[in-house]
């Protein structure tokens, strides 16, 4: 199976081709966000109030990186369990969000909102957190400092490894990877 190299920000056309099980690799700018992060952008937007980030077009990398040793833009960095994000995320869709990527199960209310809205949700591979950081070139805090490591950074990445979980189009590694695999060993 061959990669697909992928610029950011994400496009429509770029979300519609992605299927569950496809191999990814990211470059550009994503942001990152845990739950403590969510929920104070979707108090803000409840407000009436603007977000101090762009959502429209993005990626929300679900991390909180630890400290940077010198020389490097990152410590380890590897993903979160994403459900912890799923109350809040149908509404951060709804705005315009393209791409997420972390590990775990979706709630079916994201699912149905990431087929709605057409967006990707990509799986970092858990366990692999400092080789992941060498994909991350660039980190700044751009909202949030006071949360430390679970304040919103923008990351800039270069062939950032990731696999599709769970496409626009209601494909689902989850679901379809151990029915491929029963198949293949009956």
């Amino acid at each position: 199976m061959s990669t697909i190299h992928l610029q950011l920000p994400l496009t429509d056309e770029a979300v519609q081709s992605l299927r569950a099980g496809d191999l990814v690799t990211l470059s550009g700018e994503i942001y990152t966000g845990r739950d403590a992060a969510h929920k104070r952008l979707i108090t803000l937007l409840d407000e009436g109030k603007p977000l101090p980030i762009e959502i429209a077009g993005q990626t929300i990398y679900y991390v909180g990186p630890a400290p940077a040793s010198p020389g490097h833009a990152t410590g380890s960095a590897g993903p979160t369990t994403s459900y912890r994000m799923d109350s809040y995320t149908p509404r951060l869709l709804q705005l315009g969000l393209k791409g997420m990527i972390g590990k775990g199960m979706r709630s079916e209310a994201v699912r149905a909102a990431m087929q709605k809205y057409g967006a990707v949700y990509f799986g970092a591979v858990g366990g692999a957190a400092a080789l992941i950081a060498r994909s991350i070139i660039r980190s700044e805090v751009v909202a949030y400092e006071d949360l430390g490591p679970e304040a919103i950074h923008r990351f800039t990445i270069r062939n950032f490894p990731v696999i599709v979980l769970m496409d626009a189009h209601g494909g689902n590694l989850y679901e379809e990877g151990p029915r491929l695999y029963k198949q293949e060993i009956l």
